[in-house]
């Protein structure tokens, strides 16, 4: 089976740059790879339509390419997919919507084997990870589901008051901080700049990095502020994530068009 890219920059505690696509056109995801900067590629499945079909081109257009790939999920039927994109050979997984330790640990048990060791509830399959049965149920599908990255999202008030459990559950790799949901769930609606937003913010990257674990930050404009990014690193975050397909094509239209709007106006 093929090795977990993602994993293996966390492994040797090295720093990682992802980004996000809307599209399932596997010819973006081409793209991006022919840039040779992008470690791992999240699609955006808790937004964009998709079926079945589009997980599996979507993880083969990454194994062109020295990349991994990710899937945001729905809190609804996360098990069902999860368990499907992990096994269209989507490597890693971004869980949404976590209110709780219970939450958390649902999510970690959703992707790990199931074994008596490690007691997961992932199962044996012939799905295309597995080469469609030739390695299902094996000991490289084991590790493989080992060595899938589990982040979850921390944007719900209920996830802030219980960050340090969820933290320090085993199995748990990557954090990332929602600031529109978050400011949702304590009443302020649409002030994702808010000091009560932005001390969660703070306070989920430290806890993060006390105990281990990796906070990734999503980078939200195609302008990058490198002021921004160094108060990031030096509270210890290695993992960005680049603007998505959708809000970069509007942001450049958007810039570039008025420019030349502004300019045929003088003929």
């Amino acid at each position: 089976m093929r090795s977990n890219k993602l994993r293996k920059l966390l492994k040797e505690n090295k720093p990682t740059i992802g980004t996000r696509v809307f599209s399932t056109w596997p010819g973006i995801i081409e793209m991006i790879g022919h840039t040779g900067i992008v470690d791992y590629i999240e699609l955006l499945g808790e937004y964009t339509p998709w079926d079945l079909y589009d997980l599996e081109n979507i993880a083969r257009a990454t194994e062109l390419f020295d990349m991994s790939s990710m899937i945001k999920i729905d809190q609804n039927a996360k098990e069902f997919i999860a368990q499907r994109a992990l096994g269209s050979g989507i490597q890693n997984v971004l869980f949404t919507d976590i209110r709780s330790v219970e939450d958390a640990k649902r999510c970690v048990d959703i992707v790990k084997p199931e074994t008596p060791e490690i007691k997961g509830i992932n199962g044996s399959h012939c799905r295309r990870n597995v080469g469609y049965g030739i390695e299902g149920g094996s000991l490289n599908y084991v590790n493989a589901m080992n060595d899938a990255v589990i982040a979850l999202m921390i944007e719900k008030k209920g996830a802030i008051d219980q960050l340090g459990e969820i933290a320090s559950i085993k199995g748990v790799d990557m954090l990332q901080f929602g600031p529109s949901d978050y400011s949702l769930s304590i009443g302020r609606v649409g002030q994702k700049k808010h000091p009560d937003v932005k001390e969660a913010e703070l306070k989920m990257i430290k806890t993060a990095v006390n105990l281990g674990i990796r906070p990734r930050v999503e980078l939200g404009s195609i302008h990058i502020n490198m002021d921004e990014i160094k108060k990031y690193i030096d509270l210890g975050v290695k993992d960005f994530n680049l603007p998505h397909d959708t809000v970069i094509i509007y942001k450049w239209i958007k810039e570039n068009g008025e420019n030349l709007r502004e300019i045929l106006s003088r003929l």
